[in-house]
């Protein structure tokens, strides 16, 4: 099991606009020093910046573990295609962000809306005032990790990627981060899509909400952190130092970023975390998996 010497956490938005609040990004060292959030190098961060830092962690080999708040594909297993009854459908995850990123072009600030207008791909997503004729009941497909891993969790209440209306929609977000993941091209490897490589940086999929229950401080239902001392406590929990300077109040963005970096850096010596029971070479081609779910 190899390990890491820096941890870092990126809390995602799929919000078509340039600057995003939602993006947060929180490092910290192998160790107990706590994470830290990183400033944007403008005036907030854009998906293009995340692009360029992730591009950068690749340049210097530095030894990184990253973790990326979004769904690295759509549901594929349960239907053995992502957009089934139509042969355009993409057969494997890198083909899927490819697709994404293609039909995309068009969009500005890396937004996936493009995407999700094709006439077919349409079908498939529940959108504001329409809802494909293929997107399925209640609340539509769920990958294998999250129907089988993620709902298992307590607290935890997975939402399909295939939904992108409402507060909890998780869809665009997912969508636009694929986008970003071709652009990389390659240049740092993906769990579970590609194998861990001995040193240099690696990017998992994680869901915040899955370190902030595993802190045990959150009241039963609550998943987001916002109260200064409540994340002091939390970040104790996963044998962190507190902040050199802790506000009173903090965005749930900024929390989920923190928090979530100290929580990867606690589990991932965790072997179980790197073989889930359910990751076949089917699921680690088209659907990878959430780093924490078992």
């Amino acid at each position: 099991m190899r390990s890491f010497s820096h941890f870092a956490c990126i809390d995602w938005s799929g919000a078509k606009s340039r600057w995003h609040k939602g993006i947060a990004l929180a490092a910290c060292e192998q160790g107990s020093s706590a994470p830290e959030l990183i400033a944007a190098p403008e005036r907030h961060w854009t998906r293009g910046a995340i692009l360029q830092y992730l591009r950068e962690q690749a340049l210097a080999k530095t030894d990184i573990l990253i973790g990326l708040d979004l769904s690295f594909a759509l549901p594929f297993v349960d239907a053995e295609a992502y957009f089934p009854g139509w042969n355009g459908s993409p057969t494997d995850a890198t083909a899927l962000w490819k697709l994404a990123d293609e039909l995309s072009q068009s969009d500005d600030h890396l937004a996936a809306t493009s995407f999700v207008q094709h006439p077919e791909i349409s079908r498939h997503f529940r959108q504001h005032r329409a809802c494909g004729d293929l997107f399925g009941a209640g609340r539509g497909r769920l990958r294998l990790c999250e129907s089988d891993g993620q709902a298992l969790i307590d607290g935890i209440n997975p939402y399909s990627c295939f939904n992108l209306v409402g507060a909890a929609q998780v869809g665009k977000s997912s969508l636009t981060g694929m986008r970003v993941l071709h652009r990389l091209g390659g240049a740092i490897p993906v769990w579970p899509f590609d194998e861990l490589p001995q040193t240099g940086p690696v990017i998992v999929e994680i869901y915040t909400s899955i370190a902030a229950r595993a802190s045990g401080v959150l009241p039963k239902g609550k998943s987001k952190i916002t109260d200064g001392q409540i994340l002091l406590n939390a970040l104790a929990s996963f044998e962190s130092e507190a902040p050199r300077a802790i506000a009173t109040k903090y965005s749930d963005h900024a929390t989920d970023a923190i928090l979530t970096a100290a929580w990867l850096r606690k589990m991932s010596g965790n072997k179980g975390l790197w073989s889930p029971k359910k990751l076949n070479n089917n699921v680690k081609q088209t659907e990878g998996w959430t780093f924490g779910v078992v």
